[in-house]
Order: structure tokens, then C-alpha cells, then sequence
């Protein structure tokens, strides 16, 4: 456990599968009480895996690209734990791929309230209630940087954004001492977003490209996000941490 974590409580957005479900487990492996986010994906099993862990665990269906939706879950994860002290924003997605004359108004849409407007929708809703000195921490993607897969115009877009989002909130919330901070995941093998939309011949391109010679795991980005989350980054804000293995350098 990570001492100044235990009793703490987070909320993971998107924490039934992947790599919000190895964030989830691992601040519970921390000592945190979670509460996760799911859509499609059964989150009982990563109930049962925190509970096993004598963590206090909950649940809640979102679509977080709806806001009332999300107003109401942020509400419920508080109650079911007695309060909240961590914001992960790790919803996101990619769509599907398509060229930037393919795209239309709906597609955009779709895409960036998936992976901007969900942050920004929970980080509104979980405000009031996180005491001076939380933490908040969103999972961005290499392709904010480095312009992602093509096709993926829309999705790079955003997760661009969502690095300004992390700095100017920083500065915003900085008198109360909530850490802003990001994560940028590079290629990371296992999870269902590469599984549905990276072709096997552009993941081995991927663990190719990456000096450290493989695919990050989703409990590469998870030890990230719970040491920002930690008092031992207490004077880390406004940052965005890549965890890439070397594959892209700013």
C-alpha cells in the first residue's frame, strides 16, 4: 500500500476495462476506495477484485458524454463512498477511422465529447466536492502530441485539448491545492482500443518504434496515474507525463 493513499476515495471514469480498470485496481492496491464508470464493459469483476482487497468498491452505468448523465454519477460514486478525494478522467475512445473529408458534424461530435467534453463534464461535477489539496488526473494519449494513426483527426484533436485543459485548471486550482496533472499513454498492448482499432501490422510498427523494444501495459499508465495521485507528487501540477517507453520525445 502507498501509505498516504489508504482511506483516500477516487473515482475512475471508464474503470471496467483496460487501462482504467488497472488504474482502478491499482489505487486500490494503493488503499484508495473506488468507485468506477462503465458503459458497455461488466464492471463486476473489478468490483470483486477491489473488494477482495478489503476496499470499499461501487459501480455506477454512465454515458459520459451526457452531462446530467454525469452530474448523477459523480453524485452516487460520492455518496456510495462517503466522499471523494481522486478524479480519474480516463473515458475515451476512438470512434472509428476516417479521413478528415469523411468526417461529418455527428462524427466530430461524437468524439470529442467522448474524450474532452467527458473530462470536462466530470472534473465540473466533482469540483464541489473534492477538498483542497485533490487530486485530478486525466489520461490523455500520445496522439495529442504526435498526431496519432490516420484517420484519427478528431480523436488527436481532443486529446490535444485535454493537455490545455490539464494547465489551465492547474493554474485555476492551485490556491486550493488540487494537482492537475495528465498521463499520455503511448502504444499500450492488451487494451480494447487497440484490439479494435490498430491493425496487427501497425502494432508490431508501434512496439518497433519504441526504444525500450515493447508495448507498454496498462499497469505501466496505472503506477503513473497513482504516483500523481500521491503526496509524493504534492508540487507536480500543470503536467503531462508520458508513459511511452521513448517512442515520442517533446
Amino acid at each position: 500500500m502507498t501509505p498516504d493513499l489508504v482511506g483516500r476515495r477516487a473515482l475512475v471514469t471508464g474503470g471496467a476495462a483496460g487501462i482504467g480498470r488497472a488504474v482502478a485496481v491499482a489505487l486500490a492496491r494503493a488503499g484508495v476506495d473506488v468507485a468506477v464508470t462503465h458503459l458497455s464493459h461488466d464492471a463486476r469483476p473489478v468490483v470483486a477484485e477491489i473488494e477482495g482487497m478489503r476496499r470499499h468498491a461501487f459501480a455506477v452505468q454512465l454515458d459520459a458524454r451526457r452531462s446530467w448523465d454525469v452530474d448523477a454519477a459523480v453524485t452516487a460514486a460520492a455518496d456510495a463512498l462517503g466522499g471523494l478525494d481522486i478524479l480519474v478522467n480516463n473515458v475515451g475512445g476512438l470512434v472509428d477511422r476516417r479521413p478528415l473529408a469523411s468526417t461529418d458534424d455527428a462524427h466530430w461530435h461524437q468524439v470529442m465529447d467522448l474524450n474532452l467534453s467527458s473530462a470536462f463534464y466530470a472534473t465540473r461535477a466533482a469540483l464541489p466536492l473534492l477538498p483542497d489539496g485533490g487530486r485530478i488526473v486525466t489520461v490523455g494519449s500520445q496522439a495529442g502530441v504526435a498526431g496519432g494513426g490516420t484517420g484519427g483527426v478528431p480523436y488527436a484533436t481532443a486529446k490535444a485539448a485535454l493537455e490545455g485543459f490539464t494547465r489551465a485548471l492547474a493554474r485555476e486550482l492551485g490556491p486550493r491545492r488540487i494537482t492537475v496533472n495528465a498521463v499520455a499513454p503511448g502504444f499500450i498492448g492488451g487494451t480494447p482500443f487497440h484490439a479494435t482499432h490498430t491493425p496487427e501490422p501497425a502494432q508490431r510498427a508501434a512496439v518497433a518504434a519504441t526504444p525500450l523494444g515493447r508495448a507498454g501495459t496498462p499497469e505501466d499508465v496505472a503506477a503513473a496515474v497513482v504516483h500523481l495521485a500521491s503526496d509524493g507528487a504534492a508540487f507536480v501540477t500543470g503536467a503531462v507525463l508520458d508513459v511511452n517507453g521513448g517512442a515520442w520525445f517533446r
